[in-house]
């Protein structure tokens, strides 16, 4: 019952933190390396917002959630859309985009155990004995509530249904009229909302550190890689198997295995599977 509870929790998680990356590179096929440093930056600026600008919580949370959404923008506008098609470049410049921004962050003196966010609501409640706490359960909910948000928004909402279709076939849909610059624009900044609002549901259970952002990167590389590049089912479902993976390691080997499921995930999918399990590449042998 441990085990299923907290793989429950910590698969959601993953789905949390991996949902951003997946919504990008699948209607632009961008994949934003800076995805981590952008959850980082969450946190340090809610954190800024409560303790420097004494600004009340939920304020705090939806200026930072405002800040990100006009980041995600500005980093496509200035960056992104002079690499976009170059996936060699798109790499390199996300990538090194996010590594300046965490490294400024440890040079500016963000570093160590005495950043944290408080959590939504103190306590526990036991299951089946089993002492979960509440913000846990918050995560739970909240991961739904994004899963089933995205869904809704892709199937009833204009843009959403425009942002599909980019996702389906690009060129058919610039033939249509939509822009795809614009798209790109809107999924950078949806993108990077969801990177802030998986750092402010899972910060709280820890410390805001610079180290995060690399770990939330990786984990967000192996959801989609096993999911399928661009696959928001997949994505979920390979949170659930790599999450339940990763508590069983913890409980029966070491905690500190826990990213080498993650790396051992992304080596085997490469692999035995390229494409994930609903991705729309072409298989290896295929390619060969």
């Amino acid at each position: 019952m441990h085990i299923l509870i907290y793989g429950i929790i910590n698969s959601f998680a993953l789905a949390l933190m991996a949902i951003g990356f997946t919504l990008v590179y699948g209607i632009s096929r961008l994949p934003n390396f800076a995805h981590g440093a952008l959850y980082v930056v969450t946190g340090f600026l809610v954190w800024s917002f409560l303790h420097l600008l004494k600004v009340h919580y939920i304020l705090a949370i939806l200026l930072s959630l405002v800040i990100m959404a006009m980041v995600g923008a500005m980093i496509y506008r200035f960056i992104l859309i002079r690499v976009r098609g170059m996936a060699t470049s798109e790499i390199i410049a996300s990538y090194a985009l996010g590594l300046a921004i965490l490294e400024a962050l440890r040079w500016g003196g963000f570093k160590g155990m005495t950043y944290t966010l408080p959590v939504f609501i103190e306590g526990s409640i036991n299951i089946s004995g089993i002492p979960v706490d509440l913000q846990r359960i918050i995560v739970i909910g909240i991961g739904i509530i994004v899963v089933t948000f995205m869904w809704l928004f892709t199937h009833y909402n204009k843009i959403g249904l425009a942002l599909r279709g980019m996702a389906q076939d690009e060129h058919a849909a610039i033939m249509l009229g939509i822009d795809s610059d614009w798209m790109a624009v809107i999924a950078m900044s949806l993108g990077s909302i969801l990177a802030g609002l998986s750092s402010i549901v899972l910060l709280p259970l820890g410390n805001i550190v610079v180290e995060a952002g690399y770990n939330v990167l990786i984990l967000s590389i192996a959801v989609c890689i096993v999911g399928g590049l661009g696959s928001w089912v997949g994505a979920v479902l390979a949170a659930f198997m790599i999450g339940f993976v990763q508590i069983i390691t913890v409980a029966y080997i070491q905690s500190h295995f826990h990213m080498v499921v993650a790396l051992l995930a992304i080596i085997i999918t490469l692999i035995v599977k390229p494409s994930g399990l609903f991705g729309k590449q072409k298989e290896l042998e295929e390619r060969v």
